[in-house]
């Protein structure tokens, strides 16, 4: 039998019962799915220093198994000394196994890692069922190595579900583990 992340099991077993109980749905495609995660990081100072971008690609491959991609510049900006096609930023797309065990070391290794934790902000949800959280420093993922880190930077996390609501989105995150601050 192949390889199965344990936060895919524990969805297909136990999370996806528990939402149907909550949410009452009637057909069991109703149910929400985390989809994709996407870590991203804008490089500000990669305009004067290039080696900047290739430290952030190199993080992020780091923590997320998965190689990462620069993002470009969609126009010039002449008061940043900005050019078109510029790189400006660091981008990773996790979908299947991979975003399941990358979701399982976030919540279990890497959040209580963080400096005076007490669970994420809740209102980071946009509407449509999908929830942003900022992270200021990239030292709490296990993989970076603190000795050879040259800037402590942060990243945006995004979770994208198929969830019509934030009320869903937030059950489905709670139970994939999650930590939301209680108000």
């Amino acid at each position: 039998m192949s390889y199965v992340p344990r936060l895919k099991g524990e969805y297909k077993e136990r999370i996806t019962s528990a939402l149907q109980n909550e949410f009452s749905y009637k057909n069991v495609m109703e149910i929400p799915k985390l989809q994709k995660i996407v870590l991203s990081r804008g490089v500000g100072g990669a305009v004067a220093d290039k080696k900047l971008i290739d430290y952030a690609l190199e993080e992020f491959t780091t923590i997320t198994g998965q190689k990462a991609v620069a993002t470009l510049s969609k126009k010039d900006v002449a008061s940043f000394k900005l050019r078109k096609g510029m790189p400006i930023g660091v981008k990773v797309t996790l979908r299947g196994d991979r975003m399941y065990e990358f979701l399982d070391r976030f919540v279990t290794v890497a959040l209580p890692r963080v400096r005076d934790f007490q669970g994420i902000k809740a209102n980071g949800f946009d509407g449509r069922g999908n929830y942003n959280l900022g992270i200021t420093e990239q030292i709490i993922f296990p993989e970076i190595n603190i000795d050879k880190v040259n800037k402590i930077s942060g990243m945006d996390i995004t979770f994208v579900t198929s969830a019509e609501t934030d009320k869903e989105a937030k059950s489905l995150l709670t139970e994939l583990g999650l930590p939301f601050k209680k108000n």
